[in-house]
């Protein structure tokens, strides 16, 4: 319907244009056709402008949709193109030219009173000024948090302290670990997942290895289960660092930009997080904290299903996944025993567990007594 109707005033615009057009060129034609002087409404005029009016008004009818048409993509491109940009980026922009543009009428309004030059020299100096301006302010946009956080959602629903921005980088996607813990309702805030991160992710579902494909499908599904079945918000942000390639390091700017923490797992991320300042939830140092805290000298259960590296050793794992290192249990392997604690080490990889069969221990004991 909005489509016949433009069409029709633009065929009206048309008839109007035939109409000013031929009037203007009524002198030229009149010496090869017979108009008469003026206005008058004699049947040669009357053809005259009609004939112009129809002809303008055809090609105006049949021009419409291609200029709707036309219209409509440049609208979707600036859409498109908008969207990627952040609402801080665009609050800092008009800020800087509201501002650079006022001092630049205040210094170029003396050099526009200087006769000749002055009316040039004035308009080029103060685009000059909000060039510098925007530009010093966009590259040094993550000192101007004190402004953007007023556009975030955080303040804007009242600035409440546990919605922070939880930034996901593509190890802690991929781990799949985070879908569990949005279970537990632990994390708190809001989850930003970065335009940078899902490129990432879609590279290495697209990878020809066939593990790093089933990666980045799994990543990409763990993302879809967070928006549909979690409860905790979800953030796409859609700006980009075009200046920084590795994509580490734009998580670290983006933290900075909006004031957030890194959700990982890469230990390499985390030391340069730590450097910088920034905060970190290490999906491994809380796994590793949620452990439970076994002491020498406990019983527990184990499976032995393996040889250990040493001779006689045998290795059990938990349902956590901790190792458990059993002396002289390589002749046990298949069995389910009862072991006996003996240590128990910290490594940065996470905890593993010395213990012995509680049978030899007994035994020992005995021999001793």
């Amino acid at each position: 319907m909005v489509r016949k109707i433009l069409r029709i005033i633009g065929t009206l615009v048309g008839i109007v244009a035939g109409l000013y057009t031929f009037v203007s060129l009524r002198p030229l034609v009149a010496e090869y056709i017979d108009i008469t002087e003026g206005m008058h409404f004699t049947p040669v005029n009357i053809g005259y402008y009609i004939i112009g009016a129809l002809l303008f008004g055809l090609i105006f009818y049949l021009l419409t949709p291609v200029f709707i048409n036309t219209f409509n993509r440049i609208l979707s491109w600036a859409d498109v193109k908008l969207k990627a940009v952040p609402t801080q980026d665009i609050a800092l922009v008009v800020i800087s030219l509201i501002i650079t543009l006022v001092i630049g009428l205040l210094l170029s309004y003396p050099i526009y009173r200087i006769p000749v030059v002055g009316v040039f020299i004035s308009p080029v100096l103060t685009l000059l000024l909000v060039f510098i301006g925007v530009r010093f302010v966009l590259n040094r946009k993550e000192e101007f948090t004190f402004i953007s956080g007023l556009f975030n959602r955080n303040a804007r629903s009242g600035g409440r302290e546990n919605e922070v921005f939880k930034i996901l980088d593509t190890s802690a996607i991929i781990d799949g670990r985070i879908v569990d813990i949005c279970k537990t309702g632990f994390l708190e805030g809001v989850l930003v997942v970065s335009g940078f991160v899902l490129e990432e992710l879609r590279h290495i579902a697209d990878s020809p290895d066939l593990l790093k494909r089933n990666r980045g499908r799994r990543g990409l599904d763990v993302l879809n289960k967070i928006q549909k079945e979690m409860d905790i918000p979800v953030q796409i942000y859609e700006g980009d660092f075009d200046d920084i390639p590795e994509v580490d390091s734009k998580l670290v700017r983006l933290a900075k930009t909006i004031n957030g923490k890194i959700v990982t797992n890469d230990f390499n991320l985390n030391k340069v997080c730590e450097l910088q300042g920034i905060s970190v939830l290490n999906i491994n140092e809380l796994a590793n904290a949620v452990k439970p805290v076994v002491l020498p000298g406990e019983e527990m259960v184990a499976q032995i299903i393996k040889d250990g590296k040493e001779a006689g050793q045998g290795v059990a794992y938990l349902d956590d996944g901790t190792m458990v290192v059993v002396e002289g249990g390589r002749r046990y392997i298949g069995e389910t025993i009862e072991v006996l604690v003996t240590s128990v080490l910290q490594t940065a990889a996470g905890r593993m567990i010395f213990a012995k069969p509680k049978q030899d221990a007994e035994k020992y004991s005995s021999g001793v007594k």
